[in-house]
């Protein structure tokens, strides 16, 4: 007799390649619209392979460019930018769902599996649920960035031009994209508290994830929240604060950054500096100009990120949080990794480690083989870190490499972006799976190994 659950069970350990798949399958639809003549302003087609890799960036809503965006591309070109910047930041899936709603369609058993993998939920139930309240708070949240940004850019630009400028960029900011339209990013408004304020709550907003979002506004109270709001919500505030305060010691006398700047943008352009580099990419001061040691503590931000269910990429908070804690606790001889009154599993900390091993040895890989392909470009070992980084977090900025990579280099970075936006969380699920997956009937005696 036929098992009815086979199918279930084929499907449910392979939603991480279907959407592997169709993020490929929306890479190269929007590259292909891109490389269209019409697309850009000289009206001349701009290469498949500069259109694959602004493809990528924006469905991996990074934000690294080999063009500038406000002159290459016509007003088509940028509608096709900015509708894949919302499929990525929101989802394949996500998106596909809202059509779905639109169409009276069925979420069929399928569907909800894959959106549980892109959301990384942890249950397929009210699932459906989850996923209208996740596109009502984008759009909301969207609409009241865009609104504010307004203030400045229809003041600046009329009211036509401003109210497009306001979309895009809260649009991109939410999404943790970094993609501009201003040509300069927003170092021309560097002073500005209005466009500060707003583009630095929608890149916190759209990194630390919808769920922890949606929980703040239900409980409102922090002794309410969830042990993972918790933590997000805590490493965050630590990472901004501590980030902030360091940009401002380290940059303070700098003639190309922050040295220009009165305190007050010093400070502004210090929490700025601090929050983008979680996989955002806007920038205030010339990224290229920052110090070493302020670029190295860029470099550390890009690789942890945002947080799980996001917009970001990177690490995550809570998996960096996982690995110190646990670090913590083995140096002071506890037995148990325990976070608030609350003790961790051997399984988590093994899945928090296994993600930042494996994205460890991507960036490394990747630098080492851009060290060998770019080695006559002019740019330092530190500017490929930098990039490949940057690229791995979906983050965005750059120190001046992105458009003087080779086409191979191009292609590299390309295939970063698409990982750093897949797969720590595809390794994490696949990780969860393998191990219900794979236990055997026996277990082998414990061998002894020196560590340290």
């Amino acid at each position: 007799m036929k098992n009815p659950n086979k199918n279930y069970d084929s499907l449910k350990l392979n939603p991480s390649h279907f959407l592997m798949i169709w993020f490929g399958i929306t890479i190269l639809t929007g590259a292909t619209l891109l490389n269209l003549p019409f697309a850009s302003v000289d009206g001349n087609s701009i290469g498949f392979i500069d259109a694959l890799f602004t493809s990528a960036s924006a469905v991996c809503v990074t934000g690294l460019i080999v063009v500038n965006t406000a002159t290459q591309w016509t007003l088509f070109g940028k509608i096709v930018i900015l509708i894949l910047i919302q499929i990525g930041g929101l989802g394949i899936m996500t998106m596909a769902t809202l059509i779905a709603f639109l169409l009276g369609r069925r979420i069929t058993l399928k569907d909800r599996l894959l959106i549980r993998e892109e959301l990384n939920a942890t249950t397929l139930q009210g699932i459906v649920l989850l996923t209208k309240r996740v596109l009502l708070m984008t759009i909301g949240i969207e609409a009241v960035g865009a609104l504010f940004l307004s203030f400045t850019f229809t003041k600046e630009l009329g009211m036509i031009k401003g109210i497009w400028f306001s979309i895009f960029h809260a649009v991109s900011a939410f999404c943790n994209a970094g993609f501009d339209i201003t040509g300069n990013s927003l170092v021309d408004y560097s002073g500005d508290v209005i466009v500060n304020i707003t583009v630095m709550m929608l890149i916190v907003l759209g990194g630390i994830g919808f769920y922890v979002v949606m929980e703040v506004l239900r409980e409102r109270r922090f002794r309410y929240f969830s042990l993972h709001t918790k933590l997000v919500l805590i490493i965050t505030f630590i990472l901004i604060v501590s980030g902030a305060l360091l940009v401002l010691i380290m940059e303070y006398n700098n003639p190309e950054t922050l040295g220009v700047l009165n305190i007050k943008d010093k400070i502004m352009a210090s929490f700025f500096q601090s929050i983008t580099p979680r996989t955002a990419g806007f920038n205030t001061i010339d990224t290229a100009g920052l110090g070493y040691s302020t670029s190295l503590l860029m470099i550390i931000f890009m690789f942890v990120g945002g947080s799980p269910g996001s917009t970001a990429g990177g690490i995550k908070t809570t998996t960096t949080g996982i690995i110190l804690i646990s670090t913590y606790r083995l140096i002071m001889g506890y037995e148990d990794v325990e976070i608030l009154q609350k003790r961790i599993d051997a399984k988590t900390t093994i899945r928090a480690l296994s993600v930042a091993t494996i994205s460890l040895l991507l960036v490394s890989v990747v630098t080492i083989i851009l060290s060998i392909t770019e080695i006559n470009s002019g740019f330092t070992f530190h500017d490929i870190l930098f990039e490949v980084t940057s690229a791995f977090g979906t983050v965005g900025l750059s120190r001046g490499l992105t458009p003087n990579l080779s086409n191979l280099g191009r292609v590299l970075i390309t295939f970063t972006m698409f990982i750093g936006r897949i797969g720590p969380l595809t390794i994490a699920f696949a990780i969860a799976q393998g191990q219900d997956k794979n236990k055997g009937n026996y277990r082998y005696p414990i061998g002894k190994i020196l560590v340290g």
